[in-house]
């Protein structure tokens, strides 16, 4: 046998497996086509479960241990070699903003605030990263100068933020201290006996045999459905997004900002604000910007920071998430066939969640004991 583990697709959560499995010493190969379009080089990158409220609770407390997991996973790769440098730009932390511009939004705000709070006092965090109102002049004057007069603006002190292709790529960097194997192929099937999986095979005819298969392929993973027997309930959903430039601006620390209506703003050092994003269920397999969806981006993000008016426009990028019809991921066995597992369907909180669950189900794929009960994201919920 070649492999205890081939894990197929290199997004985060990809990668973030890989090196796991080679951290517990797993002979490990992992196999990326790196399609155009793959949701981790797209994304924002916000990471702030505390003042969410769109996912109920389930995901909640799962994010909230995702999103510790970063601090232990920066770590290691610190201690493996992966320069500071590499590791600083590619997170960070920062507050965030959540801000509603007429009342109607206000008023939205408001009902999430009680969920919110009483979430906070469950957990009793620090009076430093409590989260509170500040006037909109506050709001605007120390956290983020080019925003809106508000109705209503929620502070949260302490959020994060992570530039999903940097993340990838320092997490890349790291498999080489684990021993890891890479390869970039295109697996176009599994190799399957007597419902057991033996390895993949690649398009050009390639082989490599394992007791375990790890499928990471984000919004392509259904590709391996029909030979599974199974219907992988994850569609691509597309996501556009803008990076804006603001020369001469020291932008590194300004708050993130989500408003009410969906939209966000995230900062970065050197004058770069990430504005989006477009949630286009049905889109298809099309990593291509739209009119429609850049003019959508682009008023959206002139109503919540008019100050943007005089930004230049950067970069497009677009993303194609792998969407769940419960908004919750696909962690662990598929039913039916030993040995193959999924790690995908994260939707648009991909770069939040993506780690966590990849170091999970790697755990469980390699017999270890698990910190989570991945039952409620069992792949069995919704399959067909």
């Amino acid at each position: 046998m070649d492999f205890d583990l081939i894990i197929i697709g290199g997004g985060i959560v990809g990668a973030a497996a890989a090196y796991r499995a080679g951290q517990l010493g797993a002979r490990t190969l992992l196999c990326d086509r790196r399609d155009p379009g793959r949701a981790t080089d797209a994304g924002a990158g916000i990471l702030a479960p505390e003042s969410s409220t769109r996912d109920g609770r389930l995901w909640y407390d799962f994010a909230l241990d995702a999103v510790d997991y970063y601090a232990v996973l920066i770590e290691e790769l610190a201690a493996v070699g992966v320069p500071d440098g590499e590791l600083s730009q590619a997170y960070s932390r920062c507050s965030k903003l959540t801000v509603a511009l007429d009342e109607d939004e206000a008023a939205a705000l408001t009902e999430m605030e009680q969920e919110i709070y009483a979430r906070q006092d469950e957990r009793r965090p620090p009076a430093a990263e409590c989260i509170r109102r500040i006037s909109s002049t506050e709001a605007r004057d120390v956290y983020y100068p080019l925003l809106a007069d508000a109705s209503a603006v929620l502070l949260q002190p302490l959020a994060r933020r992570v530039d999903g292709r940097l993340m990838t790529a320092a997490i890349e960097h790291g498999l080489r201290s684990r021993g890891v194997q890479t390869v970039d192929a295109d697996v176009s099937a599994l190799l399957l006996e007597d419902g057991q999986v033996l390895g993949v095979r690649t398009a050009a005819g390639d082989e490599y045999t394992a007791g375990a298969v790890l499928i990471a392929g984000g919004a392509w993973s259904d590709a391996f459905g029909s030979q599974l027997d199974v219907q992988i309930p994850v569609a691509p959903q597309r996501g556009q997004i803008i990076h804006l430039q603001l020369p001469g601006q020291d932008s590194g620390a300004w708050s993130i900002v989500n408003g009410c209506s969906g939209y966000y703003q995230v900062p970065w050092p050197d004058g770069r604000v990430v504005v989006g994003a477009t949630r286009e269920t049905g889109s298809g397999f099309a990593p291509h910007a739209t009119v429609v969806g850049v003019q959508e981006v682009l008023r959206e993000a002139l109503r919540l920071a008019p100050g943007l008016h005089h930004a230049a426009i950067h970069e497009i990028r677009v993303g194609l998430r792998p969407y769940t019809t419960d908004h919750l991921p696909l962690l662990g066995p598929i039913p039916g066939v030993k040995g193959v597992f999924l790690a995908t369907g994260h939707g648009p909180t991909g770069l939040t969640l993506g780690p966590y669950s990849a170091k999970l189900v790697v755990e469980q794929a390699l017999g270890q004991e698990i910190a989570w009960d991945l039952a409620p994201f069992s792949a069995t919920r919704i399959i067909r």
